[in-house]
């Protein structure tokens, strides 16, 4: 466990400090130039042909202003590329496209085939970058937290709930549901996290059950992820840098994908609009390379970016430890128990202790026991003695555990005991995405 002594969390005046070392070398002007080109080139598909409901959809969203937060906006972006991935694929081509076995024909399959690869390569560029920074967060997270069986517990806990998470993306897709549904969906548990890493900073929501096992957990990292994605926290001055290169990205991308759409659903046009081609190639090579530097450039002020910071920077002063023990003298001769009532399988329960040492170094007898709701006691882990022990395990039965310390074996030392043992529920992880998946 990396210490946190000193240390408060990052302010947003200190990241406008080290975002001032970051600049980011402006968008070439041709993103502003082909994104109004290719916006023209849409509408202009719409003329001799209305709109139906799906399409003006898709251009109420290419008019309406990009998302605020850099997260969004990434995700945005991830879902107009796959949809346009999607519509290069040979099968959703316009027929009278599939059908072209002329050496224009050929030649517009090729190009085709070229963009969708450019935009696959693009693909898989967010999508790692999305993997390493959640990645980096959780982890660097992860360095402050006790390492013990409270990490172990967070690790779990964020291990199942993605599993749950992609299980209900898996039966999204595979009921037929759209990218658009599957990108909502994603979204909602983009959400849920940020929810989850709230909870943990307040211990409120899914973690209400583990407040008793926080004590321990510094509070400055406690204060960080508590206060990371407030609207006014450290990252709005991310995205007041940052965001407005990229929010022309995420505008451009739309634009694609509309024109596109529009043209697909008007294949007389695209003989007769050969140049619309043209344009699409060059604008798709615009938009893939300075998407793909943005996300090099942005991946690069992440890893180097602090969490937490001195409180001399910060201006102000850090938090004491709060970690808090029992403690008792075990007289020679006795034992000292503490019974767990637990009601709940797959329960934790955890214990930390060591004795107050003297002139000589001494160990106290521990062994823990349940007994079931029938009456039945069962040796969960042997007598053995100690100097100091921490340890946790997952419950397969309800019932009274009792944790013992004996120091029967002592004739004249009394043993000083400093101790804690909790039993923690297991986590019931709230589920809107199954509600959104039906929806």
């Amino acid at each position: 466990m990396a210490s946190t002594e000193g240390l408060v969390p990052i302010t947003r005046a200190f990241l406008a400090s080290y975002y001032d070392k970051y600049p980011f070398s402006p968008l070439s002007d041709d993103v502003s130039r082909l994104s109004d080109q290719i916006y023209t080139m849409a509408t202009d598909l719409l003329n001799d042909s209305p709109p139906s409901q799906e399409e003006s959809l898709l251009i109420q969203e290419a008019e309406s202003e990009a998302p605020h937060k850099v997260d969004e906006n990434m995700w945005k972006n991830r879902e107009q590329i796959e949809e346009i991935i999607y519509l290069f694929e040979v099968p959703h081509w316009p027929r009278a496209l599939q059908n072209q076995s002329t050496d224009e024909g050929a030649e517009l399959t090729s190009v085709l085939g070229r963009l969708q690869e450019k935009f696959k390569t693009t693909l898989k560029t967010l999508e790692n970058f999305q993997a390493k920074n959640s990645e980096f967060i959780f982890n660097t997270v992860m360095t402050y937290m006790p390492q013990d069986f409270r990490g172990t517990i967070i690790r779990q806990q964020k291990e199942r709930s993605e599993r749950n998470k992609q299980a209900v993306v898996d039966a999204l897709i595979s009921s037929g549901g759209s990218i658009r549904d599957k990108y909502a969906l994603l979204w909602n548990q983009q959400m849920e996290r940020r929810r989850q890493l709230a909870d943990l900073g307040s211990a409120t929501g899914v973690y209400k059950t583990l407040v008793k096992y926080l004590v321990g957990v510094p509070e400055a990292l406690l204060d960080f992820i508590r206060q990371l994605n407030d609207d006014q926290g450290p990252m709005e001055e991310q995205r007041q840098r940052y965001g407005p290169p990229l929010y022309s990205l995420t505008k451009m991308v739309h634009s694609i994908r509309l024109f596109i759409s529009l043209l697909w659903g008007r294949p007389e046009t695209i003989k007769l609009q050969k140049h619309h081609i043209s344009i699409l190639e060059e604008a798709t090579d615009v938009y893939t390379s300075e998407l793909e530097r943005f996300i090099k450039f942005i991946g690069e002020v992440f890893s180097n970016s602090p969490f937490l910071i001195s409180a001399e920077d910060a201006g102000a002063l850090a938090s004491g430890n709060n970690d808090v023990f029992k403690e008792i003298s075990v007289l020679a001769g006795k034992t000292h128990e503490v019974s767990l009532t637990v009601e709940s399988l797959n329960s934790y329960i955890a214990w930390d202790f060591s004795l107050v040492q003297g002139k000589m170094n001494m160990d106290i007898g521990f062994s823990v026991e349940c007994t079931d709701p029938s009456g039945n006691k069962t040796l969960i882990l042997p007598y053995r003695r100690y100097e100091a022990d921490q340890g946790n395990f997952c419950t397969c039965v309800s019932g009274n555990y009792t944790f013992i310390w004996d120091n029967t074996y002592s004739t004249f030392f009394k043993k000083v005991l400093r101790y804690k043992v909790d039993c923690i529920p297991p986590v019931v992880e709230s589920v809107p995405d199954a509600a959104a998946a039906n929806q």
